[in-house]
């Protein structure tokens, strides 16, 4: 079954903004490697991706982050991995009082050469280390076969 889901005008011009991102850094980041394209005010997030035979591994590195600040969207296509970063300390002196806080957003997205299989993909979160295990579709016999006539 499917079901509908409105996008927000905001949620559609990120996902293209992340779009042309991606392809501004797969397609600079050689020739302009101190000149990054990525928006200044979001903290980063080192991904690894490694192809596998019949399965894609990826990790990020994320930090701080417990699971219910993460939020992972996928299709057959894709993987966006979003992430929320919220931190408070306080400390209490006699002769001070000092207080810091940290707040920050993390998104990435990554896309895949082969389809990927969503009901079968898995991902853990352990120590600050996000891995997904996303298996690539089982390919249909392509090849022509013979037909019996009866």
């Amino acid at each position: 079954m499917r079901f509908l889901i409105k996008k927000t005008p905001d949620r559609f011009l990120k996902s293209v903004n992340d779009e042309i991102s991606s392809i501004l850094n797969r397609n600079f980041e050689n020739l302009y490697p101190d000149y990054g394209f990525e928006d200044t005010d979001k903290l980063m997030m080192p991904v690894e991706i490694k192809e596998k035979e019949d399965h894609f591994e990826i990790k990020a590195e994320l930090p701080g982050i417990k699971k219910e600040d993460l939020d992972i969207d996928m299709d057959k296509s894709h993987i966006t991995i979003n992430a929320k970063k919220e931190e408070e300390k306080e400390e209490d002196s006699k002769t001070y009082k000092k207080s810091e806080f940290q707040y920050g957003e993390f998104s990435r997205t990554v896309y895949f050469s082969e389809e990927i299989d969503t009901e079968n993909t898995k991902a853990k979160l352990e120590h600050g280390v996000l891995k997904i295990n996303a298996p690539k579709m089982k390919k249909e016999n392509t090849n022509g076969k013979k037909l019996v006539v009866e």
